[in-house]
């Protein structure tokens, strides 16, 4: 197993669930687990630090080290307080899975905006307040681990979830950025994209599939890219024991140059720029940039 002794993990929206199975695998393999939860309703509503404790209940009846915290993530000063519990309780931290998420479906022609709002406070938002808060910890230290939980809905796309799927893809772009500039402090930053049986999931699935898709079966994924090995800005799918990966990539294209019936010539070539066929996964965002530069240059040399 992956050691993780001497680690200190903070975990949100871990009072149930996927995050729940992510601390309790924390504490197993060694690591002192701050579990955070607010307690609430799928939806986000309402809040109770009974979740969070149970947790670490749990965890310490079985041997670990672990503390409660019941913050919200949309709170920046109360995320501040409980990274600065975990410092004073164990004197650093060294990962960070966040978990929490609430769910507000609806078909975007009927959705509040309210709704679309809170969502992306929850998953994009609390995510940023909880990176915001350990990064100035983890550069000191030269030494992070960050999981983003993304899904299958932001990478994909799924019917009623526009306000999921904006905050879910919104951060794997985060991730992108994140690893980049953490790397020289050995901070690495990756994104998981989940299938499991959870309150979040609970009615968008037959009775059967959700027995497939137990929660644990999708930590693992969590262990590793939460390991000193890690990889970084790397996202793993996984879900009822098989794991994949997902990538932004790409595609070779065409040179059309800016002629005034370009837009004629793009439409009548787009089957060949979406050819999938050579792609890429660029290093970076400039990397479209000196693709694109360098064709015109090739082809504008020549003529």
């Amino acid at each position: 197993m992956i050691d993780f002794k001497g680690r200190v993990a903070i975990v949100t929206g871990a009072g149930g669930g996927l995050g729940k199975q992510h601390a309790l695998a924390l504490a197993r393999r060694g690591a002192k687990v701050v579990v955070n939860d607010l307690g609430g309703a799928r939806d986000g509503s309402g809040g109770s630090a009974s979740a969070a404790q149970a947790v670490v209940d749990e965890i310490r009846a079985a041997g670990g080290e672990a503390i409660a915290n019941a913050a919200s993530v949309t709170d920046f000063a109360a995320v501040q307080a409980m990274v600065q519990q975990a410092v004073d309780t164990w004197g650093r931290v060294d990962i960070l899975v966040n978990n929490a998420g609430i769910l507000r479906d609806k078909t975007f022609a009927k959705m509040d905006l309210a709704d679309f709002r809170l969502v992306l406070d929850v998953h994009l938002m609390g995510a940023v307040h909880c990176t915001k808060a350990v990064w100035p910890l983890m550069t000191e230290q030269k030494y992070g681990r960050i999981v983003m939980t993304t899904s299958s809905t932001g990478l994909y796309g799924n019917f009623g979830q526009s306000n999921y799927g904006a905050a879910k893809l919104a951060l794997v772009g985060l991730m992108q950025t994140l690893a980049l500039e953490g790397a020289k402090h050995d901070i690495r930053v990756n994104c998981l994209a989940p299938t499991a049986a959870t309150r979040m999931t609970e009615d968008l699935m037959p009775e059967a599939v959700l027995q497939a898709l137990k929660p644990e079966a999708v930590v693992p994924a969590m262990l590793v890219l939460a390991s000193a090995d890690a990889p970084t800005r790397t996202t793993l799918c996984a879900g009822a024991g098989s794991f994949e990966a997902a990538h932004i990539t790409m595609t070779q294209g065409v040179w059309i140059g800016l002629d005034q019936d370009a837009d004629s010539r793009l439409a009548e070539q787009l089957a060949v720029v979406t050819d999938r066929a050579g792609e890429t996964v660029p290093p970076n965002g400039s990397a479209q940039g000196t693709h694109e530069v360098g064709r015109a240059m090739a082809k504008l040399g020549k003529s």
